[in-house]
């Protein structure tokens, strides 16, 4: 993808939508002493670092960044963490990926959570398309952006130069 396509939201712009997301979060989990700030492998994860940071910045609540492994392309993949799961027991989790478009991903990267005992489950996008296919809404959302269904939206959080919301 080009950069010179259409810029939606700049650094500046998707460092604030994040920061929004982060108090929202602790507003919603605001008696939590620990979160689980779950991301889905690529952006997904990228965007779970920030949040997870700027949600230690802005309260007392630890919160840990989790990589969520799978492959987005394979129907029904294999999923796995970056972590043990009684690190999960028991805890307020918010998983979070860089774009919700028909929510196949979402439904997939949500599934390994079920067969857990967690205290609560939510989701947060940076972009949020409305093509859902699948019965899933994000708690937290970023930015609501009208496409067509050939459009293409890519999401950089990796790389401080080039980061925001591209749109081609």
């Amino acid at each position: 993808m080009e950069l010179t396509d259409n810029q939606i939201l700049n650094q500046t712009q998707v460092l604030q939508k994040i920061k929004r997301i982060a108090f929202e979060i602790y507003e919603n989990n605001f008696e939590e002493s620990e979160i689980i700030i779950a991301g889905i492998k690529g952006q997904g994860y990228s965007f779970a670092k920030l949040l997870a940071e700027m949600i230690g910045n802005i309260s007392s609540i630890k919160a840990i960044a989790v990589l969520i492994d799978m492959d987005k392309e394979v129907p029904n993949p294999s999923i796995t963490f970056d972590c043990e799961d009684s690190l999960l027991e028991q805890k307020a989790i918010v998983v979070v990926d860089d774009v919700l478009n028909t929510g196949r991903t979402f439904a997939y990267g949500l599934s390994p959570f079920l067969r857990l005992h967690v205290k609560r489950l939510q989701t947060a996008v940076i972009v949020d398309r409305g093509y859902h296919r699948f019965p899933i809404a994000a708690n937290y959302i970023g930015y609501e952006l009208s496409t067509t269904i050939n459009e293409h939206v890519k999401v950089i959080l990796d790389s401080p130069e080039e980061m925001g919301v591209y749109l081609s």
